[in-house]
C-alpha cells in the first residue's frame, strides 16, 4: 500500500467536506500504521469538521503524543478547544506554538480569531497585522482585519483594507456587503454597479448570490427604491429558507416546555452565592435595539461591554436540556448543590475578557428563553429586555442575514412573525412569575425621549449617572460584533421607527400574523 497515495486521496476528501470518508480511512490506514501522527491529525480534522470536537480533540493530543513537535496538530487541537469554548486551552496551545514557530501564519490567525471571540478586537488587530507581514496580499487574513476595525468602530480604516482587498479581487463578494453596510448609496453608488454585475453570472454559488442580494437590498432601500429592494431580499431569504430545514412547531414545543418548567416554581429557592460583579443582561428580539441598550450602557465609566455572548446558552444546554425540552429536575438538583456551580461555570468563560469594572453588560437577545435560570443562579443581575414596534422589528429581521444556528426562523415572512409571536407570550408570562425582576424598554420612547429613558435604565441598573451614557455613539471602548455595527455607531435617531409602512404591501403575510 503506497501511504503517501492512500493520505492523498483522504486530504482530497477532506476538501470537498466527504468527512464520513476520511474518518472511515483514516480508521483502516491506523490499522496498519498506528504510529503515524500525521494520520491522527488527518482524522481529527475531518471529525472537527463534523462537529465531534471532543473526539477530534483525543485524535490531535493522540497526534502530539507521537510527535511533540508536530505544530499542525497543536494549532488544530486548540481549533477544537475552541469551538467547545475552550478558550483557556486554546489559547495555551496558540501561544505554545507561536512561542516554537512566531510566523506560523495559521497559528496567528487563529489565534486572532479567538481574541475576536473574546471581543479583545484590539489584540486581535495586532495579530492579524504579524500574519500580514508574513502573507500581505491574504485576503482572508484582510477580511477578517477588516472586521475587526470595523467592530472597534474604525470605519475609515474597514474602508481602506476593504478597498485594498477589492483591488486584489475585484469580486470578492463578502468585501463588497461589508462594504454595502457602511455606504449611504443616496450620497455614493460606490460599488453598486459591481455588485449587481457580479449578481448576473452564471455558476454563482448561493452563498454568494445571498450576499450580494442581502447588500442589494439595502443599497436600493438607500436609494428609495423599496420594490427593488423587497425584490433583492425575498432572493437572499429565499435561498436560505430552503437551505434551512426550520419547523416553527418545534420552536412552539420548546417554548412550551419552559413555560410548562416553571408553572409550579417557587422563584424564592434563588442560589444565596453568586458572583459579586454584577451582570446586565440585555434581551429581546433580535433587531429590537438590544445593542443600542447595551452601548448607552457600556459607556459607563464602571461598565464593560462583554458583546454578545454564547456562554449562557452552552451552560443551558449542557446542564438543562435533555430531548431537546428543559428539565426542572436538573434544575432542581443544580439548586440543592450549595455551591452555585451555573454561576461558577459562566465566571469562569466572562473573566477570559480580563475587565476591571464591577458591571458588565451580556447582550444574547435570546437570552429571553432563560430568565428563569437567571433569576435562580444570577440573582443579582439585572435583566432589561427591548421591546419594537412588532412590524419594524420583523422587517429589520427580514432585510439582514444571520448566520447562528438558532436564527433559521430568520428567513421566511411566517416563520419570523410566528417567532415574534412565541418570544411575546414568553415574556407576558415571564414579566407576570418575575415581576420587577425585569425592566422593559421600549425602542420607540428611546430614540423619541431619549435623555429620559437612558436616566431610567443607568437608575435600574444601580449606577450613578454618567453623561457619558447620553453620548454612546462616541463610545469605542466597547466593540460591536452584530448587523447592528453602522446603526449601534450613530447617535440616536428616529428614522427607522415605522419603516415598515415602505414594505407592507410586500411584506402583508408576515405583518398579518403579527
Amino acid at each position: 500500500m503506497n501511504l503517501i497515495a492512500e493520505t492523498q486521496k483522504l486530504q482530497n476528501y477532506l476538501k470537498a467536506k466527504d468527512f464520513k470518508t476520511v474518518v472511515y480511512g483514516c480508521e483502516k490506514l491506523i490499522n496498519k500504521f498506528p504510529n503515524n501522527p500525521f494520520l491522527f491529525n488527518l482524522m481529527g480534522l475531518a471529525l472537527h469538521g463534523n462537529g465531534n470536537y471532543l473526539i477530534a480533540i483525543d485524535k490531535f493530543k493522540r497526534a502530539i503524543d507521537l510527535d511533540p513537535n508536530f505544530l499542525p496538530a497543536k494549532n488544530n487541537l486548540a481549533n477544537s478547544y475552541k469551538a467547545i469554548g475552550n478558550f483557556e486551552k486554546a489559547e495555551a496551545y496558540y501561544k505554545n506554538v507561536l512561542k516554537i514557530k512566531p510566523d506560523y501564519i495559521q497559528a496567528l490567525n487563529n489565534y486572532a480569531n479567538l481574541k475576536t471571540l473574546i471581543f479583545d478586537y484590539y489584540s486581535a488587530i495586532k495579530l492579524y497585522d504579524e500574519a500580514l507581514k508574513i502573507d500581505e496580499n491574504n485576503q482572508t487574513i484582510l477580511f477578517t482585519l477588516a472586521n475587526a476595525y470595523h467592530a472597534t468602530g474604525d470605519t475609515k480604516k474597514t474602508v481602506e483594507i476593504v478597498e485594498k482587498i477589492l483591488k486584489i479581487n475585484p469580486k470578492h463578494v463578502s468585501a463588497h456587503k461589508l462594504l454595502s453596510s457602511i455606504i449611504d448609496y443616496s450620497k455614493d453608488r460606490a460599488n453598486l454597479n459591481q455588485m449587481e454585475d457580479i449578481i448576473l453570472e452564471k455558476d454563482l454559488s448561493n452563498d454568494r448570490i445571498v450576499d450580494l442580494s442581502f447588500a442589494l437590498g439595502k443599497a436600493y432601500e438607500d436609494l428609495k427604491k423599496y420594490e427593488k429592494s423587497f425584490l433583492y431580499l425575498e432572493k437572499a431569504n429565499k435561498i436560505k429558507s430552503s437551505d434551512a430545514n426550520f419547523n416553527i412547531n418545534k420552536e412552539k414545543a420548546f417554548f412550551e416546555s419552559i413555560k410548562n418548567t416553571f408553572q409550579n416554581f417557587n422563584f424564592k429557592d434563588e442560589k444565596k452565592t453568586f458572583n459579586k460583579i454584577k451582570p446586565i443582561f440585555i434581551c429581546g428580539m433580535p433587531r429590537s435595539g438590544t445593542t443600542l441598550v447595551e452601548q448607552i450602557i457600556a459607556s459607563h465609566n464602571d461598565v464593560y461591554g462583554a458583546g454578545e455572548l454564547v456562554y449562557i446558552q452552552r451552560l443551558v444546554k449542557e446542564f438543562f436540556i435533555t430531548k431537546k425540552q428543559l428539565s426542572i429536575e436538573k434544575i432542581n438538583e443544580e439548586i440543592k448543590v450549595e455551591e452555585n456551580f451555573i454561576n461558577k461555570e459562566y465566571f469562569k468563560m466572562i473573566n477570559l475578557h480580563k475587565f476591571k469594572e464591577n458591571n458588565f453588560t451580556d447582550k444574547a437577545p435570546q437570552n429571553f428563553r432563560w430568565l428563569g435560570i437567571f433569576k435562580i443562579f444570577f440573582p443579582n443581575s439585572k435583566i432589561i429586555y427591548c421591546r419594537r414596534n412588532s412590524k419594524d422589528n420583523c422587517l429589520s429581521i427580514y432585510k439582514n442575514f444571520f448566520a447562528a444556528d438558532d436564527m433559521q426562523w430568520a428567513f421566511d415572512q411566517s416563520d419570523i412573525a410566528n417567532y415574534y409571536n412565541l418570544h411575546l407570550s414568553l415574556m407576558e408570562y415571564w414579566k407576570s412569575k418575575l415581576g420587577n425582576f425585569i425592566y422593559e424598554i421600549k425602542y420607540e420612547n428611546l430614540v423619541s425621549k431619549k435623555e429620559d429613558e437612558v436616566k431610567k435604565l443607568i437608575e435600574f441598573c444601580e449606577l450613578e449617572w454618567d453623561p457619558a451614557c447620553l453620548s454612546h455613539h462616541k463610545n469605542n471602548k466597547t466593540p460591536i460584533k452584530t448587523v447592528s455595527i453602522s446603526q449601534a455607531r450613530k447617535p440616536v435617531y428616529q428614522s427607522s421607527v415605522n419603516s415598515n409602512s415602505n414594505y407592507e404591501k410586500y411584506l402583508s403575510e408576515m405583518f398579518n400574523l403579527l
